[in-house]
Parts: C-alpha cells; sequence; structure tokens
C-alpha cells in the first residue's frame, strides 16, 4: 500500500461509496505516474462489475462504472480483487475515523 485516504461523500449507497473510492484509487495512480495498479476492495458486486461478470443495472451505478473504466483505459495495466471484510479491518477502521470525525461538535 503507497497510501490510504478518507473523507465524506454524504449520503450514498455502500455500492456508491465503493466505486467512489475507486475513482479516487484511479486519480491517485494516475497522479503517482504508476501504470500497473492492483484495486483490493471488499466489495463483490464493484469486482464483478469491473471485471465484466456482472452487468451495471442500477441506473445511479452506470456513470460511476463508466467513469471507472474510463479511467482504468488510462493504465496500461491493472486488476482488481476482493478480500473478506474482515481482513479489510483498516479500511473499516478509516470510515468509523472519519464518520466520528463529522459527528464531533465543532471546537473554537
Amino acid at each position: 500500500m503507497i497510501g490510504e485516504h478518507a473523507h465524506l461523500i454524504g449520503t450514498a449507497t455502500n455500492n456508491v461509496a465503493e466505486y467512489r473510492a475507486l475513482l479516487l484509487g484511479i486519480e491517485s495512480a494516475r497522479e503517482l505516474g504508476a501504470d500497473e495498479v492492483e484495486f483490493v476492495g471488499d466489495s463483490e458486486l464493484i469486482a464483478k462489475q469491473i471485471n465484466g461478470v456482472y452487468k451495471v443495472k442500477h441506473p445511479a451505478m452506470r456513470p460511476l462504472y463508466l467513469q471507472a473504466m474510463e479511467g482504468l483505459r488510462e493504465l496500461a495495466s491493472w486488476s482488481i480483487r476482493t478480500v473478506p471484510r474482515a481482513q479489510n479491518a483498516h479500511a473499516d477502521a478509516l470510515v468509523n475515523a472519519a464518520l466520528d470525525q463529522a459527528r464531533a461538535p465543532a471546537s473554537g
């Protein structure tokens, strides 16, 4: 792992959040000048849609899918795979930290 990032995206489904994370990863890879990238997440749906195993049926997901595919075409080589959510505890911790920060009262 080269880096990590967490920020709030507002009210969204977990699938939208997973696509947004993938898009952020693609953008980060481009900024770093990477041309070979492995994306790892815990969303089997997103991985299978990106790999062409599943169709993207939900209308709200289609633009995110198309944007991801466009970004992936700019990389020389990429792969996407999943790990069980239990093995992705660090990502869950980042989400919880961002949510805790959003809930904290503003100081000042």
